[in-house]
């Protein structure tokens, strides 16, 4: 069974599947999971995500630097003006921002574009990278506000295409680069975890929380299994209520990263915790899926 509904902001799917087969190793599973896999692709039709395909030149780097890339404007930003509320949708309070603070949030996405980030190690890297998408996302919205979604921002290249994420609106040693590269040809394709997407933030309320501290290669670890912890206990990551199982969007269009039915099932289980991990265990039903694509700004 499967079926849609679409309105302002949300996507709407559901479809028959069976996590917990009896046999894993059975054909009815194989079936089972081939199933899925095609409703999953359907369901992504409408809003079909980019895939995973590495941009090579961004793999060079320096495993025995020592350098450190200074990221306490867009922290003292983020402590500024993230509130983190107490329903579980940590809020950004595009409204109140200064002129001065947005100013100095210009400048440092332009100190980020300015690093020749090859000469770095890894770790520092990501945090980099992971930095300059969230902080050009809310660096994109000032510039429009108010508006009522970031979809409303259609600033990318091609027809039917909603939203900022493929314009090449950065440059970095030298290459253009979009929103869109940063996640899809680097973070996704470099790291390989499936966790970068409770990091980087699209500036919506169905989007896993805006940490209101910045990402470094201290903090990395802990404020990604945060912001996995914190989504996937949040209805709008993943709810089970009176029998019925409805996820966050993102599971279904970024399925290529958190793997066939069981191995959804498994990750959404290592960070469910009291009433949620204990129906997850033995869950055995349909599964919707929506997302909400309204800001996320705080009243």
């Amino acid at each position: 069974m499967f079926k849609t509904q679409t309105g302002f902001g949300f996507r709407v799917s559901s479809f028959e599947f069976n996590p917990k087969p009896r046999n894993r190793n059975s054909k009815h599973f194989l079936r089972t999971a081939a199933t899925l896999l095609t409703l999953l692709g359907v369901a992504t039709m409408a809003q079909a995500a980019p895939k995973s395909e590495l941009w090579p030149r961004w793999q060079k780097n320096d495993a025995a630097s020592k350098q450190k890339i200074d990221h306490a404007a867009w922290d003292a930003f983020l402590k500024k003006y993230v509130v983190v509320n107490p329903g579980g949708i940590n809020r950004v309070r595009y409204a109140t921002v200064t002129p001065d603070d947005r100013t100095a949030l210009i400048n440092y996405v332009k100190s980020l574009e300015a690093v020749s980030i090859s000469t770095y190690s890894r770790a520092e890297q990501r945090a980099y990278w992971i930095n300059l998408y969230n902080a050009k996302t809310v660096e994109l919205i000032l510039s429009r506000f108010p508006v009522k979604s970031i979809r409303d921002i259609n600033i990318s290249p091609g027809l039917f295409v909603s939203g900022p994420w493929g314009a090449k609106n950065m440059t970095v040693e030298g290459e253009k680069i979009s929103l869109d590269d940063i996640e899809h040809r680097i973070l996704r394709p470099i790291w390989k975890d499936n966790r970068v997407h409770y990091a980087v933030n699209c500036a919506s309320n169905g989007c896993p929380n805006l940490q209101p501290t910045a990402f470094t290669t201290e903090n990395m670890e802990s404020l990604l299994d945060k912001g996995a912890r914190e989504y996937i206990n949040h209805p709008r990551g993943v709810s089970l209520t009176g029998g019925k199982l409805k996820v966050s969007s993102i599971y279904v269009w970024f399925q290529e990263d958190f793997g066939s039915t069981e191995g959804l099932m498994q990750h959404w289980g290592k960070y469910a915790t009291g009433a949620l991990a204990d129906g997850l265990k033995s869950y055995n039903g349909g599964l919707e899926h929506d997302y909400d694509w309204n800001l996320n700004g705080a009243n």
